[in-house]
């Protein structure tokens, strides 16, 4: 017996490309889940915020933004199960969630004049 085997016979590193391929996928789906709604979640704040500053009411404001989180939360997932790779997935939602979330700590100040 091998001493880097799981079976006799057969090799540690006969198993490494399929654990890494299914690392991968586990971390697009993690991606695809929270980091989806985590996008979509201060993406539904941001505009909430925002669109009453462009004459939009309130109430009417927070239905649009609520509406639209879901679309992005949908067309985050489908980002991450098409990049090329998981990493990829990450930035693409760690980098807008990073701005949006910036954009919604700068908003109620820009409401209120303070700057």
């Amino acid at each position: 017996m091998e001493p880097d085997s799981l079976m006799p016979g057969i090799a540690l590193w006969h198993f490494e490309p399929v654990a890494r391929y299914r690392w991968a996928v586990t971390s697009r789906t993690i991606a695809a889940i929270f980091g989806g709604y985590v996008l979509s979640a201060t993406s539904a704040a941001a505009l909430s915020l925002a669109l009453p500053l462009v004459g939009v009411a309130r109430v009417e404001a927070v239905l649009w933004a609520t509406m639209l989180a879901f679309l992005l939360h949908a067309v985050a997932a489908l980002w991450c199960f098409g990049c090329a790779s998981a990493w990829r997935a990450w930035a693409g939602v760690g980098l807008p969630t990073v701005f949006v979330s910036l954009a919604v700590w700068l908003l109620p100040r820009a409401a209120v004049g303070v700057a």
